[in-house]
């Protein structure tokens, strides 16, 4: 028997079954009022602009947001940039988005979400954010868990940043 052969089967098996994926986790950029929270506010097209901005660079292959306008219009000008489509899922519950991320193995990807759901989305995948809440007045949260499977099992990481210019009072 040639075992040569068999160790380059089993690493090429082994590797194949390694992957590594970022996940890049948003809420929705600022609305128009409370009163029209169905598209975004100038200062929220500003702050999608800034979200693309910081994420051109990062190998995104996949964006996924809520049916929601004001989670598509964020997610916009890194689409158009990176010429990619804008898939939807549902807000709740949030274990659709979940196990559409965990399905999606050694990609990047971008999650635009809701306050109530962003921090639930990153605990789903394995993480303790430090906050307990986004408040309704926090726009500028980007949660990044970094996922990597290998042989032996997974690990995951959570890195919390802020991008864009702070919400004016």
């Amino acid at each position: 028997m040639n075992y040569k052969w068999l160790s380059v089967l089993l690493v090429t098996i082994g590797l194949s079954a390694c992957s590594t994926s970022t996940v890049f986790i948003v809420r929705h950029g600022e609305k128009v009022s409370e009163a029209d929270t169905t598209s975004l506010s100038a200062v929220g097209f500003e702050r999608a602009q800034a979200l693309a901005d910081r994420l051109e660079d990062e190998r995104i292959s996949r964006i996924l947001t809520t049916p929601t306008r004001r989670t598509q219009q964020t997610a916009g000008p890194l689409s158009r940039h990176l010429n990619l489509p804008i898939e939807s899922y549902p807000a709740k519950p949030v274990g659709a988005v979940v196990e559409m991320v965990q399905q999606t193995k050694g990609r990047n990807i971008l999650v635009v979400g809701h306050s109530n759901t962003i921090l639930e989305i990153a605990q789903g995948l394995g993480t303790k954010p430090s906050k307990a809440k986004i408040e309704s007045e926090d726009f500028d949260n980007l949660l990044v868990v970094k996922l990597k499977r290998g042989l032996f099992g997974k690990s995951v990481r959570l890195e919390e940043e802020t991008y864009g210019k702070p919400t004016p009072p």
